[in-house]
């Protein structure tokens, strides 16, 4: 009878020890790609379409020295181990790099090294340069089961560090791949030059700031390039497409894609943003004129800052004149 007791006993003790290992094991927090039990490996075709018109985007819009135009895409595929960045974290010096220069170099150590530490890397893509600041670029990427989360950067040229881009975008959803997803993109400020306007000069930010997002409220100073205080939100400055390519179509060119045989331009089909016409500060008033013990007349002056666009407030008067009584009369 003691011998069946103690069988007992520990058996209880065993079964509640299991018990206890289960719920903790239950309650550990799971990764954003651990759940994925879709086939292997998957490959894509992502698709950059840049929407940065002058008609979307008139404050300040660059015309020449250089045009608005967007970097070569760089990007990733990855594990939840591996951020390349995130919005309102310190940017590594690899996307500091990239954001202010154009330069890669420093990114993609980062990113091989990344790879050969934890394995979190599965593969770097990059697609060309866009010369304007309305057209495509494409490229492939592979994702794997254990690596099915997507990151990208790409510079807005000129500025003085400010990208578009993704952060660990998951295209496995439990057993299977996403056939196709679109992303609208928003500028980003990486958080190292404290410039305002696209073509600022390089002034280090010191000490560095993290990654923010710029909106058309933020940041809020009138000299900043997107500032539009009368929208709500800005427009897309750029979509993504990234659509899951079947067996029968790898290494075939990118689907949906319509550029024309000479130029990266593509249609502008964005809505008008108004822009309102600034003016600089009313000038002193100038000397009064007219004949001695009689009412002059005396005149100050303003000039454009910012010429309207697309139907916004037309620019006041540019003079104003008021009446006064001459000096030094005889």
């Amino acid at each position: 009878m003691e011998n069946l007791m103690v069988v007992y006993c520990s058996c209880k003790v065993i079964w509640t020890l299991l018990v206890t290992i289960l719920g903790y094991a239950s309650s550990l927090p799971v990764g954003d790609d651990s759940i994925c039990t879709a086939e292997e490996l998957a490959k894509y075709s992502i698709i950059f379409t840049g929407k940065w018109s002058q008609t979307a985007f008139p404050k300040q819009y660059p015309l020449y020295r250089p045009p608005a135009q967007w970097s070569s895409m760089l990007g990733v595929t990855h594990s939840s181990d591996y951020s390349m960045w995130k919005k309102n974290e310190y940017a590594s010096n690899g996307v500091r790099d990239f954001a202010e220069k154009g330069e890669a170099w420093v990114l993609m150590k980062e990113i091989e090294e990344a790879g050969e530490k934890i394995q979190s890397v599965h593969g770097i893509f990059s697609a060309p340069a866009i010369s304007s600041g309305t057209g495509q670029t494409s490229t492939e990427l592979e994702v794997h089961s254990r690596h099915p989360l997507v990151s990208f950067v790409v510079r807005i040229v000129p500025s003085p560090d400010w990208f578009v881009g993704i952060d660990s975008l998951n295209l496995c959803e439990g057993d299977h791949w996403m056939e196709e997803v679109a992303v609208d993109l928003f500028p980003y400020d990486a958080g190292t030059d404290s410039g305002f306007t696209f073509s600022s000069p390089n002034f280090a930010t010191i000490p560095q700031d993290t990654v923010t997002e710029i909106t058309c409220s933020s940041p809020s100073h009138p000299a900043n390039s997107f500032y539009y205080p009368k929208l709500k939100i800005l427009p897309p400055i750029a979509q993504v497409t990234m659509v899951k390519l079947k067996k029968n179509q790898l290494g075939l060119p990118a689907p949906y894609l319509n550029l024309p045989a000479k130029s990266n331009e593509i249609i502008d089909t964005v809505s008008e943003t108004p822009l309102d016409c600034e003016v600089s500060q009313w000038s002193s008033w100038g000397l009064c004129r007219g004949l001695c013990r009689k009412t002059g007349t005396k005149i100050r002056t303003r000039f454009v800052l910012l010429q309207p666009a697309n139907n916004g407030m037309p620019c006041p008067n540019l003079d104003e004149e008021t009446g006064c009584e001459p000096e030094n009369c005889v």
